[in-house]
């Protein structure tokens, strides 16, 4: 029997066609690009979704351990932001704002400062721990160690880890000597660093007038705990205890939000004894005369940092209902009437983190209404609030130019509006 071997003539139309399909030179490719247009669809609209900030949520922008994030957050203060992402706190570490701070506008700023090694190097006391603080008061001050106002702090590297014992930063704390000075009969304690008597009486500002009498000698040497008495004769003499002022310092740091600040050195107010001459008719007093004043205790400077980024503020045109189409042109007014300092009065050259000055008859504010007292319509907190007062100033470009536009133009032509 013969068989019938097939060939391509025998092949039926289908099996025929099936062939041709799965042989075609452009199938593979267009299948290809096909998956590769609906995987990068996919990825677009899962992108697109993840980086959505969440409605009525605030930018945030932390930086730590040499990073920087930026996430969308609707949680209100710092420490809690910080526990969310799972951003650790540990001894000595230092937060700016502090952890209590509210968050109230985008593009907050939240730098975290992680501790180093420290060594505290008190006469034969050494404690060592781990602090962030930046100054050398406030580490002493986190540490729980006192350091009174007349003490000298100098901060020295190790230079030889197997004689200083450690890897660390050092701070040497040069006591000053405690001395008591009965200045005319009242007693008070000062802090010196005085060698001698005679150094004490120029340090303290002490002055020997007719009559009076210092003693021990000058060349005494100065111990802890020495009595040296002031002594006049003749007349009658009034002590007063006066309080020094605290001063204060303000560092001005742009990778904070502005309107946050943070104390970087505890500060406090000093004293001064007085004394005055008192002039007495008929056993009333006349007339005083100032002999002195001998600094007790010495104020210590208060260190304040303030942020000054107005990037979350420029943001806030949001949440105030200004359109995004209106952006630029809400920004070139506010830019040149205020410079974004929602706590500006008219004249100032500066922006002052402090409203002391929001009663002015003249402009005041991000569009320095005039007063500015007029912006209370659009909220109580109009003194302070950039989104109170960008309502404000939305409204008040409608109700005038017509919008935004209208408004920027007429600045052109007139350089106000």
């Amino acid at each position: 029997m013969t068989k019938n071997i097939p060939n391509d003539k025998n092949l039926n139309n289908s099996d025929s066609q099936e062939f041709g399909l799965i042989n075609h030179p452009f199938l593979y490719p267009i299948i290809l690009f096909v998956l590769c247009v609906i995987g990068f669809i996919g990825f677009w609209i899962y992108s697109s979704k993840s980086i959505t900030a969440p409605v009525n949520s605030k930018i945030v922008i932390i930086n730590h351990d040499g990073q920087t994030i930026t996430v969308p957050t609707k949680i209100s203060t710092v420490g809690g932001i910080l526990s969310n992402l799972g951003i650790p706190l540990n001894k000595g570490d230092v937060v700016e704002p502090s952890v209590t701070t509210q968050i109230n506008q985008d593009d907050f700023r939240i730098n975290v400062y992680r501790a180093r090694p420290i060594e505290i190097v008190d006469g034969q006391n050494k404690t060592f721990s781990y602090s962030a603080a930046k100054t050398s008061r406030a580490i002493a001050d986190q540490l729980g160690i006192q350091i009174y106002p007349e003490d000298n702090l100098s901060v020295l590297p190790t230079t030889n880890f197997l004689t200083d014992t450690a890897i660390a930063d050092r701070i040497v704390v040069d006591r000053a000597t405690p001395v008591n000075i009965n200045i005319y009969g009242t007693q008070t304690q000062i802090r010196t660093h005085a060698k001698t008597v005679a150094e004490l009486e120029k340090q303290a500002n002490i002055k020997i007038a007719k009559g009076d009498t210092l003693t021990p000698f000058g060349s005494t040497p100065v111990t802890p705990n020495l009595s040296v008495f002031l002594v006049h004769k003749g007349t009658s003499i009034l002590n007063t205890t006066e309080q020094i002022p605290m001063p204060t310092q303000i560092i001005q740091d742009d990778t904070l939000a502005y309107g946050t600040s943070s104390i970087r050195q505890q500060g406090s107010s000093g004293t001064q004894t007085v004394t005055y001459q008192i002039n007495l008719v008929n056993g009333k007093e006349a007339s005083r005369t100032e002999l002195q004043r001998i600094t007790t205790v010495n104020p210590v400077t208060q260190i304040v940092v303030q942020g000054t980024s107005l990037s979350g503020i420029k943001g806030d045109m949001a949440l105030a209902g200004i359109s995004p189409s209106d952006y630029q042109y809400a920004d070139y007014i506010i830019s040149h009437e205020s410079g974004w300092c929602p706590t500006k009065a008219q004249g100032e050259h500066y922006c002052p983190a402090v409203p002391d000055n929001s009663g002015t008859p003249n402009g005041y504010g991000l569009c320095q209404s005039t007063p500015g007292y007029k912006m209370q319509s659009a909220g109580a907190d109009w003194a302070t609030n950039p989104i109170t007062q960008l309502r404000w100033c939305s409204g008040y470009a409608n109700s005038r130019y017509g919008g935004w536009y209208n408004a920027y133009v007429n600045w052109l032509n007139n350089s106000n509006w």
